[in-house]
Parts: structure tokens; C-alpha cells; sequence
């Protein structure tokens, strides 16, 4: 059985190795350039660093894109059913329309409320 994992063995052999290979190439080669302080400061793109490292966002950012994962994720709920769905009303009738309608139907009412609280208006 050993045999089997000779492959994966290998191939997680040599991915250490190159990462090493790497990593030792890289503190060599970096070791060899002269250093300064322009050399040693940020670049952002031509202009000078100044300011904070950090920017910080509206809040209205982060409600976004928790509103856009929450939606996102419910809509991944709704592949399982989609694959069954056929299947399941030979089996069991039309109650799993009726399930799926209930959850879109709190999907809905969900994006309703935050639409209506203008979670997802920018120009406020």
C-alpha cells in the first residue's frame, strides 16, 4: 500500500525542495545589493509616502461586503436543491417548492430590509 503514496511522497518531496531552493537563492542574491535609504522606502508609485500606512473605510464598505457574502453564500444553499429538485418531486411531491419558495421568500424580505435601511447606497 506504501507503493500508492510513493507519488504524492515525490511530489511533496520536491515542492519542499524548490520552496527551499528558492527561499536560500532568494536571502543569497538579496544579500548581495547595496542598500540605501531611498532604496529601503516605500514605493508608491512616484509619490511620496505620506500619511497613514492604513486608510481607513466607511463602515458603509464593510456592511457591503458582509451583505454580499451573506447573499452570496444563501445563493450556493440553493445548488443542492436546484440538483435534487426533479428527483425529489418523484419521490415526494411539490412540498420542496414550497421550501425553496419559503427561503427566497426570507432572501427577500432580508435584501428588502437592507434596502430600505440604505445599506447598500453609496453616496451616503
Amino acid at each position: 500500500m506504501l507503493e500508492n503514496y510513493l507519488p504524492v511522497l515525490m511530489q511533496v518531496a520536491i515542492a519542499a525542495g524548490f520552496a527551499g531552493a528558492t527561499l536560500l537563492v532568494s536571502v543569497l542574491a538579496g544579500k548581495a545589493a547595496r542598500r540605501n535609504k531611498m532604496k529601503d522606502s516605500a514605493y508608491e508609485c512616484g509619490m511620496l509616502p505620506l500619511g497613514e500606512a492604513q486608510p481607513r473605510f466607511s463602515v458603509k464598505f464593510y456592511i457591503v461586503a458582509m451583505l454580499f457574502v451573506l447573499f452570496d453564500i444563501e445563493v450556493v444553499f440553493l445548488y443542492p436543491w436546484a440538483i435534487i429538485y426533479k428527483d425529489y418531486i418523484v419521490a415526494h411531491g411539490a412540498s420542496i417548492f414550497w421550501w425553496a419558495l419559503s427561503f427566497v421568500t426570507i432572501l427577500l424580505v432580508a435584501f428588502g430590509y437592507a434596502w430600505k435601511k440604505k445599506a447598500l447606497d453609496w453616496s451616503s
